[in-house]
């Protein structure tokens, strides 16, 4: 599968490496993206674990556009707030293995989602988790 076509970022900005699963409610996806020395969120402190609310947006826009409807193609989103985020590790750069994504949507409708995510190593060892809402790119009504 080709992540890239699916969601809006592109080359080194496409974080996630493949779905582990989807289904109308959830998403896992690996990552090893957080390994590599030219990272494009990198710092130079290293790839902050903040990093983490990226790598779960990209999830959900990949579990949006998995989820559309048979010829309609998933909108673009705009992450609106993460809230209750859990930082449980400094950096993520010094992750072992792969980064495992989790996402689970738990309400919306044409014009936002909500979502549950988690990130953890392949120990299933917690690392980043949190809730955020993505507000979707919906014409705007009454516009000329």
């Amino acid at each position: 599968m080709n992540i890239a076509s699916l969601i809006p970022h592109q080359g080194r900005m496409c974080l996630l490496d493949a779905v582990l699963q989807c289904t109308p409610t959830h998403i896992s996806c690996s990552a090893h993206s957080h390994h590599a020395a030219d990272h494009p969120l990198r710092s130079p402190l290293g790839l902050l674990s903040a990093v983490g609310i990226e790598y779960a947006a990209q999830a959900m826009a990949l579990h949006g556009a998995l989820n559309a409807r048979p010829g309609v193609t998933g909108r673009p989103g705009f992450l609106a707030s993460a809230r209750g985020v859990r930082l449980h590790v400094a950096r993520l750069d010094t992750v072992a293995g792969a980064l495992v994504v989790r996402a689970e949507h738990l309400a919306g409708d044409e014009r936002q989602a909500m979502y549950r995510f988690e990130l953890h190593d392949e120990a299933g060892r917690p690392l980043v988790d949190g809730r955020a809402t993505v507000v979707l790119d919906t014409a705007l009504i009454g516009a000329a």
